[in-house]
């Protein structure tokens, strides 16, 4: 273990809750965050293990709850453990000592130019017999299997999923139609290894509640002890003459989507139409614009209008108008025209005011479905209406016995703010990886109860859009200060006097000091935010 000296510091001072990003002497790039954790100062990585967001710009706690100022993660400032999505490596800790006028910092050289540390997973090696099957590779499912193994879980672990490839960043598809699985996976085939976590490449066809035992399409029987399920979202297709049948016109959830549509774009200078306004399509309206002509066709009247409302929908596309974007809002798609250079491609897509608009390719960006296909004939599971599974609160479908739903397909009482424990479906990524856990949590100690977790979301639509709460249960007023269509605004949507979800451009780290403070049932009231009040003045949420 060495030690090394700590640049521009002479002494210990920060009050509980306080930190204070500083470069480590003799290491090139070397920085930690020395943070004052209930009474005690110690160092730790200074970025998040996420997207490398500066952590002395994010929320801390007195008692050292460190929330990432971008997208929400947030770790324990004692021990550096993960304690929310989206972040999967834990952050190492130093110990700091004070000598000679001097503060110094001890560590491995390798450590600290890191500023991470991957979870140390126990190999199922260990006689225990139980067996568990998550059935899908997306966030929820890697939130899982880490989970358990991190919690001490030491039963064989299966989880069956069709993609292909191990469980990727999905986010970076349609904000950036990254194709390279190398970039885009978050673990690699050694890490699963390491852990004993088999990974089957198959596609599920079938559920025995009875027998407890899966089969896939290729022929495969994986029985169980505990299932969960993580399927995620399918996206939507438009039943509308041509768009079965005509080639060029695409869906985005994959790697091999993402590998179709630049391989349709080609050299750039293409007619890209792009049908829904969701937060998929205008991300991809956005990754492209530079090189293409993008029209985005939407059935409200501004985008997002549903999640985000009317003027931050108006500002967002003035946004992207500012790019070359156009805008076809409130408008209904009647069908796709063939193209007369290659009757067997796309050449147009027809509004049902007459409008024709020309294309080279077409996106659908209309949402998605939650992915339960294999359960529509099964006897025994009972799907809600848009497909999903009602669970309890620790994502157990109701109804069956060591079955969870998480992500996508799960419906899940909400007891966040405006919630009222109302069954909820959220397609966020954070959901899925958060629920994750939470299972894992359950399934080695079902004693111990769920903390409500905030619900967080951000979007590339020119600058980063931060989102926190859950607007889906309703919101009756909108508190919005700034601009939206300059990118820099903050936005409170609330239900009677109580503020039930935050939207953000440029006031960082607004956002996630509202989701620490949604967390403890602490967020200020609707009547607080009109008469001025800055949540951020609060300081540390505690």
């Amino acid at each position: 273990m060495s030690e090394f000296k700590l640049k521009d510091i002479s002494s210990l001072s920060l009050q509980p809750g306080e930190k204070q990003e500083v470069e480590v002497e003799g290491i090139e790039g070397g920085k930690v965050l020395l943070a004052n954790v209930g009474g005690k100062i110690q160092a730790l990585g200074p970025k998040c293990t996420h997207y490398g967001a500066p952590l002395v710009k994010g929320v801390m706690t007195k008692s050292g709850r460190i929330t990432c100022p971008w997208h929400g993660a947030c770790f324990n400032g004692k021990t550096g453990d993960v304690e929310d999505a989206p972040a999967l490596d834990a952050l190492p800790v130093f110990k700091v000592i004070e000598k000679d006028g001097a503060v110094y910092v001890q560590g491995e050289e390798a450590t600290i130019k890191a500023g991470r540390r991957q979870p140390t997973l126990k190999s199922s090696s260990a006689a225990k017999s139980e067996k568990i099957v998550v059935v899908g590779g997306g966030s929820g499912g890697l939130g899982l299997v880490q989970g358990l193994r991190e919690k001490g879980y030491t039963g064989k672990i299966t989880m069956i999923t069709n993609e292909g490839v191990l469980p990727i960043d999905r986010t970076k598809l349609s904000k950036a139609l990254m194709t390279d699985p190398s970039k885009l996976q978050w673990r690699n085939d050694e890490w699963f290894k390491t852990g004993s976590v088999e990974v089957v490449q198959q596609e599920v066809s079938g559920v025995d509640f009875g027998s407890k035992e899966i089969t896939t399409q290729a022929g495969g029987k994986f029985s169980y002890d505990k299932l969960v399920l993580a399927t995620g979202g399918t996206p939507r297709n438009l039943p509308l003459q041509g768009f079965k049948v005509l080639g060029n016109i695409f869906k985005l959830r994959t790697i091999e989507n993402a590998k179709e549509i630049n391989g349709a774009i080609g050299d750039k200078g293409k007619k890209i139409v792009v049908v829904g306004s969701s937060f998929i399509g205008m991300e991809l309206a956005n990754c492209v614009a530079a090189d293409n002509t993008v029209t985005v066709i939407g059935m409200e009247n501004t985008p997002l209008e549903r999640v985000l409302g009317k003027e931050i929908g108006a500002g967002l596309q003035k946004s992207l108008e500012g790019k070359g974007v156009k805008f076809y809002m409130g408008a209904s798609v009647d069908k796709a025209e063939p193209s007369s250079a290659d009757p067997s491609k796309v050449g147009a897509v027809v509004l049902k005011d007459g409008t024709k608009l020309e294309a080279d390719l077409v996106v659908l960006g209309i949402g998605v479905s939650p992915a339960t296909e294999y359960l529509k004939e099964n006897k025994v599971v009972r799907l809600e209406e848009d497909g999903s599974l009602k669970t309890d609160e620790q994502y157990s479908v109701v109804g069956l016995k060591d079955v969870y739903a998480i992500g996508d397909i799960a419906s899940f009482p909400y007891t966040g703010p405006g919630g009222e424990g109302k069954y909820t479906r959220i397609e966020h990524w954070n959901v899925a990886q958060q629920s994750g856990r939470i299972v894992a949590g359950h399934i080695v100690n079902p004693s111990i109860k769920p903390e409500f977790f905030t619900p967080i979301f951000w979007s590339a639509l020119g600058a980063q859009l931060r989102y926190c709460g859950n607007t889906s249960n309703g919101y009756d007023d909108l508190i919005l200060n700034g601009n939206p269509a300059e990118a820099n605004f903050v936005a409170y949507y609330c239900k009677g006097e109580t503020v039930v979800a935050l939207a953000s451009m440029g006031r960082d780290p607004v956002m996630v000091q509202a989701a620490e403070l949604m967390r403890r049932g602490k967020m200020p009231s609707k009547s607080d935010i009109k008469g001025g009040l800055d949540i951020l003045s609060l300081g540390s949420p505690e």
